[in-house]
Formats: structure tokens, C-alpha cells, sequence
């Protein structure tokens, strides 16, 4: 058999150790901030029924589905004319009936819908896990990606929306990462319809809009003008495009220029979120009322929410919104929820573009012990573990023939700070010849001292690894 090159599917990555203690890091800091705020943790299979997944991400989101081939022999009943006309759409019932999940808030419907009578409303829950879409790979766009999503469903409450703001705040301040919070809602955007008198187009004007950051204004436009808009109505959709103001400046202009019922409604939201987050108050968090933020998931119905970061350029790394009716679509209407999802792969990126990983977020070996001969050995694996009983991470080297070099070379590789070599002059007084690796500095100790210079004023500190 002939060797085979080992690669991944683009779009997707390995992470080594350094790499999953840092994800942690984000992970474990998200999570417990969603946890001061009574969130509970859910999880959902990787797969959902294509029935529970098609229709809810709109035309753009049921295209980067990755659909999951039958078991079996998926062709076996399969129409020969449909294989003749070579059409994968109609195909698609007959040959695949599960798909990856698209993102975690659709699962979690479904969820609520199939438990609700065993559910408190208003349910909140996070959820941690990995979601895949068939989009482009490029800098910061995988196709295999985490989700770190908050909901809560049950109430139509705007201190729900407002405790959705201050987490974004709470997280991004423990990351000490720089980032402007984008508010709007998606009523405003049907107001903007009622604005320029079109009812029929609302998705393709939030379409459009949605990708203002990507394409200008003059793509905007141009899109407009594809999706058969009027000169007019283009005219009135730039000017509020382009305004620029304050929150509340923003606010009167709509106020001025909005009649229909739906705008009005999104005007007094807004207002009231604003009113309600007055006390997020960070000098690394800006928070902006953004007329041009439209967010393309269609079952979004109230506030939007979307985060970028101000020193890397990468996109969002954050997003979410008010969904009124999610759940309807499995048969339990008028069950209002919001939710927001960190972007935990593009926030790392920030994070290590902008070096400004803590030493902490690393569980590292804190102490190597190299033993001499089998009864060094024994004792070694003594002292490890009243080491590990209070937090100390510690390994014992395995190979007692291994050369010195290589034992500290180890060490190295593994960027353990200290050493402990252990020898017949070490046994017979119980003690160990405890290194640091940084300084070469060596003294013989004895356990409680080795325990004290771990984690006492002047050694490298513990770590807490009950996580």
C-alpha cells in the first residue's frame, strides 16, 4: 500500500496543547460569566434531521449546509431520471436525511419545543460547541468552528436584551480586548421599508444592507438597483445609511422620518435598550446605535447585536439578536427569546495577534522530577502525589537510562520551570535538588520547602486545573 500525505479539510484545524489551553481560557471565561447571570449549560447532537435545519438560516444559510450522505447504499432507491438530470436539489430527500448543525440556536428551539413541560420559562442556557458551514475558507472563516452561545426564551422583556449588552461588556473586559458593541433592530428595518413604501422586498433589503461593511455603499446600492428598487426609494435608504449622529441623534432623526407602525415600535425599543445599559460604562468597550446593522439570519425580529474588534481587522466575533417566533416553526408560537454567540475561533485569533494571552491561560507541568535509579523513582512518584494533592502539576521523567541532556531537554520543550533531580545523596536525606530552568539556580530542599517554593511568594504560583 502506498504511504498517504496526512492532511484536514481546509477550513478546519488542529490545536495542540498550547492551543486547547488557550481556547480554554476563552471558553472558561465566557462561561462564567454567562453563570453569574443564572444561565444553565445545554449541549445538542452534532447532527439535526435537514427538516429541523432547511428554511431557518435563509436561501444563503441553506447553501452552506453540510448535508450528511444516507448509511447504507444511498443510492439503492434512488430515481434514475433525477440521477440523469444530475440535480442535487431533488435529489437531496431521497439521499441525505440529517445535516451538521448550522449554528446552535435552531437546535436549541427544537430543544425547548420537544422538553417544554419540563422546562421554567423564561429558560436561560449556554451552550459551548462546534457548528460547520461550507463557506470559502479564508483568514478567520473556518468551516468548522465554535459557538459559544447564551439564550433565553419566555419573555419579551428588554432587560433580557440589556443583560445581553452587559455580558458582551463583562467578557470582552476580562479579555481586555478593545471592541465596539453594534446595536439595532430589526423592526427599524421594516420601518425602512414602510419608509420607502415596499412591504414585498424586507429580506432583500436586509440582505443588502447586511453587507455594507464588505461591498460600500456604492455595492449597496448597486445591489439595490439589481433587486429592482427605485431611484427614489434608493435615495431614501442611503440618507439613513448615512446619517451620523449620536445614539440619540439617531434616534430623533428616525422619529422624524418614521410613520408606520413596525418603525415606531423599533424606535421605542432601541430607546429603552440604550436607557437600560446607561451603567456599561469601559473605556475598551464602545457601544454604538448602527442604522446599518442588518444581520442576514432571517428569524431575527427585535434588537441585533454584533461585535468587532477595534485593533484587528478580522470581522465580527460576535453576534446574536431577538428571535419572536423561533420555536413556532415547531409548533409552539409566541415564545420570545434573544441570544448572543461568541465567536471563539476569531476572538482567539485577536487575542494571539494581539499577544494578550495571560500567562495563567497555560496549564503547564510546573515540576519535572528526574529520578536516578528505581528507588528515586518510587520516592519521585511519592512526593507527586502530595504534590498534585494541593494543585501542583507535576510529572515524573519515564526513562531512567535516558541521557541528562535529553531529561533537560525535555523540560525545556515542555517550557517546565523547574526540576527536581533526585539521587542516592537526595534519598538518604529526603530531599530533592530542585532547578530553575530560567535562572539554572539548584538547592537541595526538602518537600515542604519544594511545596512552598511552588506556590508560596517568590515560586511560580499554583494553578487551579479543577476545571
Amino acid at each position: 500500500m502506498s504511504k498517504q500525505k496526512p492532511s484536514i479539510p481546509k477550513g478546519t484545524r488542529d490545536f495542540g496543547p498550547e492551543e486547547v489551553s488557550k481556547r480554554n481560557y476563552i471558553i472558561n471565561t465566557i462561561k462564567s460569566v454567562y453563570q453569574l447571570y443564572g444561565y444553565q449549560p445545554l449541549e445538542t447532537p452534532v447532527m439535526e434531521n435537514l427538516s429541523t435545519l432547511l428554511g431557518k438560516y435563509g436561501e444563503e444559510g441553506d447553501k452552506l449546509l453540510f448535508k450528511v450522505l444516507n448509511s447504507g447504499d444511498f443510492l439503492k432507491d434512488t430515481d434514475d431520471t433525477l440521477l440523469q438530470e444530475k440535480n442535487s436539489n431533488k435529489l437531496l430527500s431521497s439521499i441525505s436525511e440529517k445535516g451538521l448543525r448550522y449554528d446552535l440556536s435552531v437546535p436549541f428551539a427544537r430543544y425547548v419545543v420537544m422538553n417544554q413541560n419540563e422546562l421554567s420559562f423564561p429558560f436561560k442556557r449556554y451552550q459551548i460547541q462546534p457548528v460547520w458551514r461550507a463557506d470559502k475558507p479564508q483568514k478567520g472563516r473556518y468551516r468548522e468552528f465554535y459557538q459559544c452561545d447564551a439564550d433565553v426564551i419566555g419573555s419579551n422583556s428588554l432587560l433580557l436584551d440589556a443583560e445581553m449588552v452587559m455580558m458582551i461588556a463583562e467578557v470582552f473586559d476580562k479579555l481586555q480586548l478593545n471592541v465596539t458593541i453594534r446595536l439595532n433592530n430589526r423592526k427599524i428595518l421594516d420601518g425602512l421599508n414602510e419608509y420607502i413604501g415596499e412591504t414585498e422586498k424586507n429580506v432583500a433589503l436586509i440582505t443588502a444592507i447586511d453587507k455594507l461593511d464588505k461591498i460600500g455603499l456604492s455595492g449597496v446600492e448597486a445591489e439595490l438597483v439589481a433587486r429592482e428598487f427605485d431611484a427614489a426609494q434608493i435615495e431614501k435608504i442611503k440618507s439613513i445609511l448615512i446619517f451620523e449622529g449620536d445614539v440619540f441623534e439617531k434616534i430623533n432623526f428616525l422619529e422624524t422620518i418614521f410613520t408606520g407602525e413596525k418603525g415606531i415600535k423599533g424606535i421605542s425599543e432601541i430607546k429603552g435598550l440604550f436607557e437600560k445599559i446607561k451603567q456599561v460604562n469601559n473605556k475598551n468597550i464602545t457601544i454604538n446605535f448602527d442604522l446599518t446593522l442588518a444581520r442576514g439570519l432571517s428569524y431575527y425580529t427585535g434588537t441585533i447585536y454584533e461585535v468587532v474588534a477595534n485593533e484587528v481587522k478580522i470581522g465580527s466575533i460576535l453576534g446574536g439578536g431577538r428571535y419572536d417566533d423561533l420555536t413556532g416553526i415547531f409548533g409552539l408560537p409566541n415564545m420570545s427569546g434573544v441570544g448572543i454567540s461568541f465567536g471563539l475561533d476569531r476572538i482567539y485569533d485577536v487575542i494571539t495577534e494581539l499577544n494578550r494571552f495571560p500567562s495563567s491561560a497555560l496549564i503547564n507541568t510546573q515540576l519535572l522530577f528526574i529520578p536516578f535509579d528505581a528507588d528515586a523513582e518510587q520516592f519521585a512518584l511519592k512526593v507527586a502525589k502530595q504534590l498534585r494533592a494541593v494543585n501542583i502539576c507535576c510529572e515524573v521523567y519515564p526513562d531512567l537510562n535516558a541521557k541528562m541532556g535529553k531529561k533537560f531537554k525535555y523540560a525545556d520543550d515542555k517550557k517546565i520551570p523547574y526540576t527536581a533531580v533526585i539521587g542516592s545523596n537526595e534519598l538518604t536525606e529526603d530531599k530533592v535538588s530542585l532547578k530553575n530552568m530560567a535562572s539554572g539556580e539548584q538547592r537541595l530542599v526538602d518537600i515542604q520547602e519544594l511545596i512552598t517554593e511552588l506556590t508560596g511568594e517568590g515560586g511560580i504560583g499554583f494553578l487551579d486545573v479543577s476545571e
